[in-house]
């Protein structure tokens, strides 16, 4: 049986041990294995993507993120599947941790502004359609709506899909003939007595 003072250097020589494999499995990967890791999560993001699998796709590279806790890449690459899923909250996260590695990355920069300012027009959007909603607020929503889009276009701020249904539903409405009105026997018979009359109104007085 062992002694305490033996039990105290096997529980200490086992926390060493235990805390030197922490140690080795943090170590960094060197530029070639983090670019060669990168490429392989790469493959296995688009194949999950490909399937719908958006969650499965953003846990590969959420673990190679944590695995390499300075390096920017998997999170732009993350900030790209949230923005293309039009998930814009996920997107401003993910590129606001880009850009704490990285200050100049100008993809996550780009991603960053749009997915803000799409976010910003939904909201502008149902400010506007509430019609319970008086005042400053609605009335600033509708003019600030307005100048955005007057200023970016339509295609930054409104999500393409939704844009291109926008775009159809406006040109079937566009599409569609106008009913003509009937006329009436009535007036169907007047209207030659009229044109005769109206040439020569003292016609009668020859």
């Amino acid at each position: 049986m062992l002694s305490l003072e033996s039990l105290r250097y096997v529980l200490v020589f086992g926390l060493i041990g235990a805390l030197s494999g922490c140690a080795t499995n943090s170590v960094p990967m060197s530029q070639d294995e983090f670019l060669a890791a990168m490429d392989k999560s790469s493959l296995s993001v688009d194949s999950l993507l490909s399937k719908g699998n958006e969650e499965e796709a953003v846990k590969v590279l959420g673990d190679l993120a944590k695995k390499n806790p300075g390096r920017k890449e998997p999170w732009v690459r993350m900030a790209k599947v949230y923005f293309d899923a039009e998930n814009y909250a996920q997107a401003i996260v993910a590129s606001e941790e880009a850009l704490q590695r990285d200050t100049t990355d100008r993809t996550a920069k780009s991603i960053r502004a749009v997915s803000g300012l799409r976010v910003a027009t939904q909201s502008l959007f149902d400010l506007r359609s509430d019609v319970e909603l008086k005042g400053n607020a609605r009335s600033d929503a509708v003019g600030l709506a307005k100048v955005m889009r007057e200023t970016l276009g339509e295609d930054v701020l409104v999500p393409p899909a939704e844009l291109e249904a926008r775009k159809k539903k406006e040109a079937a409405m566009r599409a569609k003939p106008r009913p003509i009105p009937k006329k009436t026997d009535g007036m169907t018979d007047a209207t030659p007595a009229s044109a005769s009359s109206g040439a020569n109104p003292f016609s009668v007085l020859r």
